[in-house]
C-alpha cells in the first residue's frame, strides 16, 4: 500500500527524496504553496497586459532574447519551445530517476518563483500518482541552460506530445498519458514553456540517485572490510577509538566506530594476540582513513543536492512582491557537477579499496589462507579469475571517475559559452556504483569463504553482527568446494551489495538515513 508524502516548497530532506526513488508513495503539494505560485503567475500576466517587454516572457530564447513575439504568438512560441527542444538521444532514464525528476520540477515550480499555474504541479503530481513516467532521453544536456532537452520530453507529455511509460510497462502518447489522469493537453501560458524546460532537476535526479547507490555499497564495502578482517584475523588495533579522535576527520571516526561496532563480541578478534601480525596492509588497516573520507565527501554532496533538490533554478525569476522578473543564471548546474564528480571519486576508492582487499585474501603468503581459496588448489582455480574481474571493474571505474566537470563546450551561438557538463557527471553515476557493488559482492563473497575455510566445527564464531551477515551471504551463495558457474553467484552479490539491508550500525551513518537531514 502506498504512503502519501506532503511536498513543502523548500522543505524536503534526503530522507524524503529517497523515499520517492524507492517508490511505493503518492505525493501531494502543501495547499499553502498555490498563493504564491498563483502571485507569480499573475505578475507575469499583467507583464503581458502591459505590453511590457521582458526576456522568456515575449521574446525569443537564448541568442534570439532580442525578438519581440506579438501577443497573439504567445501560446505557439512556448509550444515551440518544448517541441524544438525535444532533441534527447539514448535509452530512456530509469523510471526510479523519473519520479524524482517530476518531483523536484514541482518542489521548484512550486517556490512560487516560475510564473506558471498551480495546475501545471498539479500535472506532474497527477502523472507521478498514477505511475506515469514521461520517456526522457538520457543523453542531449550539457548542465547549462538547465536540463533543456531532457527536461523538453518531460514538458511534451504535459502538452500532449512525447511518450509516457504506464504503471505495467507500456508506452502510450502524451495525449493518452494525460487522459489516464483526467487531464486535456495544456495549451502553455507565458513563460510556462520556459519555466518547466530551464532547471536542472534531471542532473539533480541523476546525482540523487547515485548517491543513493554510493551510500548503499559504502555500507556493504564496510560489512566487507569486516569479513575480511575477520577472515584473515587482522588487528582490531587500528579502529581504537583514540586514534581516530587525534586526527579529528569526523568521517574517519564514523567508520572506525561502526566497524567497532560490528566486531563488537567476535570470538575471533581476541583468539589471535600474539600471532606474529604487526601490521596489516593499508587496504585492512586504513579502512577508516579511506571510507572515512569517502563518507565526509558522499555528506557534502548530499548537501549540495538537497539544496539542489528545492531550489528555484530556472530563469527569468519572477518575484511577485515586487513584480520584478530577473534574469540570472541559477540554471547553471555547476554545484550538482561538482557534487557528482566528488560522489564518483568516493565510489571509485570504495570499489578500489575493496578489490585490494579481495587481492590480499587470494594471496596466500599474506593472508594465511589457502591460495585462491579453495582446497586442491592447481586442480581448482577458485577465486582467482573472479578477481581479475573485480580488477576490470575497478580500473574502468577509475577513467569514468575522470571530473566531468571541467569540460565545457560552448553552445547556443556562445550565448552559453561556459557548460557545466553536470549531467553526464551524474549519469555515470550508475554504472560506476553497479561496478563498485560488483567488486564489494565479490570481496563479501571471498571473505565468507576465506571465514568458513578457517573454521572448524564448534570453532570461533565472529560477532553476533557479522554472522548474521555471513548467514545472509551464504543464503545466496554456496561454499566454493570446488570450481564452478561463478557469474551468478558475482550477480548475486552484487545485488547483496547494493540491497544496503544492513545493520543500523552502518547506515545511521549515511546522510540519507541520517535522521534530521535537511536540505
Amino acid at each position: 500500500m502506498s504512503t502519501s508524502i506532503l511536498l513543502s516548497p523548500a522543505a524536503a530532506d534526503l530522507p524524503l527524496l529517497r523515499r520517492i526513488h524507492a517508490g511505493g508513495v503518492q505525493l501531494a503539494l502543501d495547499p499553502a504553496a498555490a498563493a504564491p505560485m498563483q502571485a507569480a503567475q499573475d505578475a507575469v500576466q499583467r507583464i503581458v497586459d502591459h505590453d511590457q517587454v521582458v526576456y522568456g516572457i515575449n521574446t525569443g530564447f537564448g541568442k534570439l532574447a532580442s525578438t519581440r513575439i506579438g501577443h497573439d504568438h504567445l501560446a505557439e512560441l512556448q509550444r515551440n519551445l518544448v517541441l524544438s527542444h525535444s532533441v534527447g538521444t539514448g535509452d530512456p532514464l530509469p523510471a526510479d530517476v523519473v519520479r524524482l525528476v517530476l518531483a523536484t520540477k514541482a518542489l521548484s515550480l512550486a517556490r512560487g518563483h516560475s510564473g506558471v499555474r498551480p495546475a501545471l504541479v498539479d500535472a506532474l503530481l497527477a502523472l507521478f500518482n498514477a505511475g506515469l513516467t514521461p520517456v526522457i532521453p538520457a543523453k542531449g544536456s550539457v548542465g547549462a541552460s538547465g536540463d533543456l532537452a531532457p527536461l523538453a520530453h518531460l514538458a511534451c507529455v504535459l502538452i500532449g506530445e512525447g511518450e509516457a511509460i504506464t504503471a505495467d510497462g507500456r508506452r502510450v502518447r502524451g495525449a493518452e498519458a494525460l487522459r489516464q489522469v483526467g487531464l486535456p493537453p495544456f495549451v502553455l501560458g507565458p513563460k510556462e514553456g520556459l519555466a518547466l524546460l530551464n532547471g536542472t532537476q534531471v542532473s539533480t535526479a541523476l546525482a540523487l540517485a547515485g548517491l543513493f547507490g554510493a551510500e548503499a555499497v559504502f555500507a556493504s564495502a564496510l560489512m566487507s572490510g569486516a569479513l575480511s578482517l575477520e577472515a584473515i584475523q587482522g588487528s582490531i588495533k587500528p579502529f581504537d577509538a583514540r586514534i581516530h579522535a587525534a586526527r579529528g576527520q569526523a568521517g574517519q571516526i564514523a567508520v572506525a566506530g561502526a566497524v567497532r561496532t560490528l566486531l563488537d563480541g567476535s570470538q575471533i578478534v581476541p583468539s589471535h594476540p600474539d600471532c606474529g601480525r604487526v601490521q596489516d596492509p593499508y587496504s585492512i588497516r586504513c579502512i577508516p582513513q579511506v571510507m572515512g573520507a569517502c563518507l565526509d565527501n558522499l555528506a557534502h554532496a548530499a548537501r549540495v543536492l538537497a539544496i539542489e533538490a528545492n531550489a528555484a533554478s530556472d530563469n527569468p525569476l519572477v518575484f511577485a512582491d515586487s513584480g520584478d522578473v530577473i534574469s540570472g543564471g541559477n540554471f547553471h548546474a555547476e554545484p550538482v557537477a561538482f557534487a557528482a564528480d566528488i560522489i564518483a571519486l568516493a565510489v571509485a576508492e570504495i570499489g578500489a579499496i575493496a578489490e585490494r582487499r579481495l587481492a590480499l585474501l587470494l594471496d596466500t603468503g599474506l593472508s594465511g589462507l589457502p591460495p585462491f581459496l579453495v582446497r586442491d588448489g592447481g586442480l581448482h582455480s577458485g577465486f582467482m579469475i573472479a578477481q581479475v574481474t573485480a580488477a576490470a571493474l575497478a580500473s574502468e571505474n577509475k577513467s569514468l571517475a575522470h571530473p566531468a566537470s571541467v569540460d565545457s563546450l560552448p553552445t547556443s551561438a556562445n550565448q552559453e559559452d561556459h557548460v557545466s557538463m553536470a549531467t553526464f557527471a551524474a549519469r555515470r553515476l550508475g554504472e560506476m556504483v553497479r561496478n563498485s557493488a560488483t567488486v564489494v559482492g565479490i570481496e563479501a563473497m571471498a571473505a565468507a569463504q576465506g571465514i568458513e575455510l578457517k573454521r572448524t566445527p564448534g570453532g570461533l564464531r565472529s560477532s553476533p553482527l557479522v554472522e548474521a551477515e555471513f548467514a545472509r551471504i551464504r543464503s545466496r551463495v554456496a561454499f566454493l568446494a570446488g570450481d564452478r558457474f561463478l557469474a551468478t553467484d558475482i550477480e548475486a552479490m552484487r545485488q547483496w551489495a547494493q540491497g544496503a539491508e544492513l545493520p543500523a550500525a552502518l547506515l545511521d551513518i549515511l546522510p540519507s538515513h541520517a535522521t534530521g537531514a535537511q536540505p
